[in-house]
């Protein structure tokens, strides 16, 4: 559905727009997703980690002088970013050097092919000839995420079920995505949880963008991210599943803009490692709290995420190892991400994911819990605590 009236940003027309790099203040942006940082925006455990430092620790929309785009295209130097894999894995390609510190995988979350729930059609071989919808963002500024998983998404399942996208008909909706830098957009926010009390975003179609077209007709079916998307568009009753990707076993299947990555710039990685060490012993620490309280985690999960409600996050996030890592499974999957995108044409570069991870970073946030932890304890019984990590050995 081309339209060509629809305006295209690009670097060339327009401004972006960050506060003055100031080492003694960090930044973070996460998305509304499964996180350690989404939990932590509640607590503050982080914030603690950076008092030691005496450094400032806040939202990077705290200050009106910075505009959104620095959540997709990492353009300041002392932020620290949590969310979607895609935007993180373009940056790394084609726009600045960044460093992975860990991932958080949502291992049953593929995501599903909708269509109306009143129409006859019950297999993805009855869309055979039909219309599927893919959106198309105007912006070339930053990352077409959205785009991505749909592409992904689609052309998983019609693999697994004997189709290619030959036999469907692709449908293109453009949209302009040009609200990063608008002033109306820009007012300070202490905590991204100001975003979301501010909308009803469980019922906010800007997170299903394409369920309007597929109730008038337009189009026969559309993806949508599986679980926390899937049963919103179910409980109007207009919509069904007919596939989930999350019900197959193969787990190279779940990966669409997941496994949420950790990014640091590469100048904070080498000139100040201590910042990113204090994010990641931030999210260790309530990560484990997490996992050890699920259904308050959930709690404050469903504030910000598009689960049904907090029993439906509960469920959701039992499956989820929450405290952030870089393991062999999880990596396949970042690579198995990025392999697509530049498949595909969604970035131009390749690089090895590999040496784009830092878990030195990782290790040494561990070791220093691990080191705080039992200066803790053994002073509480012994004249003088033992020492018994400080030696240059790894740990595990």
């Amino acid at each position: 559905m081309a339209n060509n009236d629809v305006k295209v940003t690009t670097f060339e027309n327009t401004k972006l727009n960050v506060r003055k790099l100031d080492w003694n203040e960090v930044f973070y942006t996460n998305c509304p997703l499964i996180s350690a940082s989404n939990v932590d925006q509640e607590l503050g455990w982080t914030r603690e980690e950076f008092k030691k430092l005496g450094v400032d620790y806040n939202y990077f929309r705290y200050y009106r002088e910075t505009d959104w785009y620095p959540h997709y295209i990492h353009n300041q130097d002392n932020l620290i970013r949590f969310g979607g894999l895609f935007p993180p894995v373009h940056v790394q390609a084609d726009i600045r050097r960044t460093r992975l510190l860990g991932v958080t995988h949502a291992p049953k979350e593929g995501g599903c092919m909708m269509v109306r729930s009143r129409d006859d059609i019950y297999t993805m071989q009855e869309l055979k000839g039909k219309k599927i919808g893919i959106s198309k963002s105007m912006n070339q500024v930053k990352n077409d995420w959205w785009r991505i998983q749909e592409h992904q998404g689609i052309e998983l399942m019609l693999r697994i079920n004997g189709m290619t996208m030959d036999d469907i008909e692709l449908v293109e909706f453009p949209y302009a995505d040009d609200w990063y830098n608008d002033p109306k957009m820009l007012e300070p926010m202490l905590n991204p949880s100001d975003l979301w009390l501010q909308r009803d975003h469980k019922h906010d179609l800007a997170f299903r963008p394409l369920e309007t077209a597929l109730e008038k007709g337009i189009i026969d079916a559309c993806y949508t991210q599986s679980k926390p998307l899937q049963q919103l568009s179910e409980a109007t009753g207009k919509f069904k599943a007919i596939e989930d990707l999350s019900l197959h076993p193969d787990w190279t299947l779940q990966v669409a803009n997941i496994p949420a990555a950790i990014t640091c710039s590469d100048v904070m990685y080498n000139e100040h490692p201590e910042l990113a060490v204090a994010f990641m012993k931030g999210m260790i620490r309530v990560g484990r709290w997490s996992n050890e309280n699920k259904h308050a985690a959930a709690g404050i999960l469903d504030r910000q995420t598009f689960y049904l409600d907090v029993e439906h996050t509960f469920e959701g996030i039992k499956p989820i190892d929450i405290v952030p890592n870089l393991s062999p499974q999880n990596m396949a999957s970042v690579e198995i991400g990025k392999d697509f995108m530049l498949k595909h044409g969604y970035i131009k570069n390749d690089f090895d994911v590999h040496e784009w991870a830092a878990p030195d970073i990782i290790e040494k946030a561990a070791r220093e819990l691990l080191e705080e932890e039992w200066h803790k304890k053994t002073m509480l019984k012994l004249p003088q605590a033992a020492d018994p990590l400080s030696g240059a050995g790894r740990v595990g």
